[in-house]
């Protein structure tokens, strides 16, 4: 039997099955829109990201393969985004432009049907929420390898928006271009961070050729739309939205490099039994000052797990104290040993309590 014989079966079977599964998600839109009326007569809030998770965690529970749970769950998550753009749209900026790992960030977090929109700088992020023209933002607050993102900190100092959630983003640079060949390329455009995270395989492949640094991954990949000669080192996104070929995948120098997203909102993030607590504080400059500030979470054995300083730039010398912890701030330890901090500190701003990124739950991280 000729193969096109015996694939007209298989592929029948699956037109069948796709035609159902069309059905299905129709179905299941009208329900979505019927709870969207229900909850806008009881004033109810329409995003819900616990209902989310709940569906995620059910299906991955109940999932049997081949697929796996991460793409169960990249499925779902495109299937909710769309339903809750019948809903009502959620309106999140970011740290733009488009096709940056925190465009990816946002899609990762609210899926693609969401109504996002790119700003240009992390505090027209924080403006944008503060004057409510975004339900959310996306802004990044450190990477593994190459530390935190000082003006992020910065911001949350005189900001009243909370961090609603976190989002972890595994970066990996591709070297794209129009076409051709690595041979052929005259120029390199990226951003300086991504030049610095791929040095090795630069120096190592291409040695001759010029770095340019531009403001933004998805600018070098827009540049190199532009000329065949042009490369650029930009995300997979980037190469996809730019119609660019992607040379060389993986460039970056370390494996596993990781980015953390912050999603910042005016709204207080519910307790999910896997979170987060951040917190900002300045003590008082004495002997044992860091020690009184650190007992009072050792005391209720809360792990710590991000201690980073930086000037209050209101007085020489006097600094902040950014600290990330587990748990929630209705969690009795929580509780209890904030407020044996506000006892010594100067100045205490909870930044909010959200749920751990999926990943690090995952793998039970803390």
């Amino acid at each position: 039997m000729p193969q096109s014989d015996s694939l007209l079966p298989l592929r029948l079977k699956i037109d069948e099955i796709d035609l159902k599964l069309l059905a299905l998600l129709n179905d299941r839109a009208r329900l979505v829109r019927e709870i969207g009326e229900i909850k806008r007569d009881k004033k109810a809030e329409f995003y819900t990201p616990l209902r989310e998770e709940e569906i995620y965690d059910r299906l991955a529970q109940l999932n049997l393969g081949p697929f796996s749970n991460e793409a169960v769950r990249n499925i779902f998550r495109e299937i909710i985004s769309a339903s809750l753009a019948l809903e009502v749209p959620v309106k999140v900026a970011y740290l733009g432009p488009r096709a940056t790992f925190t465009h990816l960030a946002c899609m990762q977090r609210f899926g693609a049907s969401v109504s996002d929109f790119p700003v240009n700088s992390i505090k027209e992020v924080f403006d944008e929420v503060e004057r409510g023209r975004a339900d959310f933002g996306v802004v990044p607050v450190e990477n593994s390898t190459e530390g935190v993102v000082n003006h992020t900190l910065d911001l949350f100092v005189d900001s009243p928006l909370k961090i609603f959630g976190e989002v972890l983003v595994e970066v990996s640079h591709h070297l794209l271009a129009k076409g051709g060949e690595i041979e052929s390329l005259r120029r390199i455009y990226s951003h300086p961070q991504a030049i610095a995270q791929c040095k090795d395989f630069l120096e190592a492949q291409l040695p001759k050729v010029p770095l340019e640094e531009v403001s933004s991954t998805a600018l070098a990949a827009e540049l190199a739309a532009e000329d065949p000669s042009v490369g650029a080192i930009a995300s997979e996104l980037a190469a996809k939205l730019y119609n660019l070929v992607i040379l060389k995948r993986q460039i970056e120098d370390h494996a596993h490099n990781l980015t953390r997203f912050l999603i910042i909102s005016k709204k207080s993030h519910e307790r999910s039994g896997t979170d987060r607590t951040s917190i900002l504080c300045s003590i008082r400059d004495c002997p044992g000052a860091l020690y009184k500030m650190l007992s009072p979470f050792a005391d209720q054995k809360i792990n710590l797990t991000k201690i980073e300083s930086r000037p209050s730039k209101k007085k020489a010398w006097e600094y902040l104290f950014y600290i990330d912890l587990t748990g929630h701030l209705t969690d009795e330890g929580v509780s209890f040993a904030l407020e044996q901090l506000k006892k010594e500190a100067v100045f205490l701003k909870v930044l909010g309590s959200y749920p751990m990124a999926a990943s690090e739950k995952e793998t039970g991280a803390a």
